[in-house]
């Protein structure tokens, strides 16, 4: 059995029972407690899980999504990071896709003082940081999310092939070699679907914990993907997977 394998039955095997010991789950996927560490420490720096004085335990905050305002504190310092970098990769007169999200946020707040940019949003949250900068703002139309602070869109109301965007920021609850990034909301994951079609390179904006997750609605495969921005603290394993795929991963070193 793979590691990704072995940690997806891991994480069912907490969904049924909430806690388990060590012992049973050696017993249950038939390993050593040295292979069942290594698949746990990595569980539990990804936010997935627990560890407990002899077992393991469900973050029951990980069953779903979130909600915007918790994760705009979560991670904050990698978000940061990763805001950093993606900053460094956006030119003078650009035009570039914002996603909605904890991390593209606080890239809006890195870009006020570029020359001649024009952001494309669905973004409440970065249409309000940028309000009163320089940048030259595009909002998509469609439907309010509330809850996410966002516009998901639906073609009637906006014309999406009128865009030229050259690069495409995009935030993921879940990714994986073999699927791709996903999403919890089938609208939100129609938008960013749209926009992958539209743009010139697509880069994702997302921490280490969303790395292994496979979550309800696939976006895109990596293939459609040309970078993943990440933090340092990524795993070394999906740094060794992904050097083995066209998709480049960008771990940034900024604290």
């Amino acid at each position: 059995m793979f590691p990704l394998e072995r940690q997806k039955k891991i994480i069912e095997l907490l969904m049924m029972n909430k806690v388990l010991k060590m012992t049973e789950l050696t017993d249950e996927l038939n390993i050593s407690v040295d292979t069942l560490r290594r698949d746990i420490n990595l569980l539990a720096k990804q936010g997935k899980i627990e560890k407990i004085y002899g077992g393991v335990k469900l973050v029951e905050s990980q069953i779903g999504e979130t909600t915007m305002n918790e994760r705009m504190v979560s991670q904050l310092k990698e978000k940061e990071s990763i805001a950093k970098t993606c900053s460094n990769l956006i030119n003078d007169g650009d035009c570039i896709f914002l996603d909605s999200g904890s991390t593209t946020y606080q890239i809006a707040k890195h870009i006020k003082h570029k020359k001649n940019v024009t952001v494309v949003t669905n973004s409440i949250l970065v249409l309000t940081e940028l309000m009163n900068s320089e940048v030259e703002l595009i909002t998509i139309g469609g439907k309010i999310r509330k809850h996410e602070q966002s516009v998901v869109t639906f073609d009637y109301l906006f014309n999406f092939h009128e865009l030229n965007i050259a690069k495409a920021f995009i935030c993921t609850s879940g990714i994986t070699i073999e699927k791709g990034i996903s999403d919890y909301n089938l609208e939100e994951a129609i938008t960013r679907k749209k926009i992958i079609e539209l743009s010139k390179e697509i880069y994702v904006a997302a921490d280490h914990t969303k790395f292994g997750k496979d979550v309800t609605i696939v976006i895109a495969p990596l293939e459609k993907i040309d970078y993943i921005v990440t933090d340092k603290h990524v795993d070394e394993y999906f740094i060794d997977a992904f050097n083995q795929i066209r998709t480049n991963l960008l771990a940034s070193e900024y604290v």
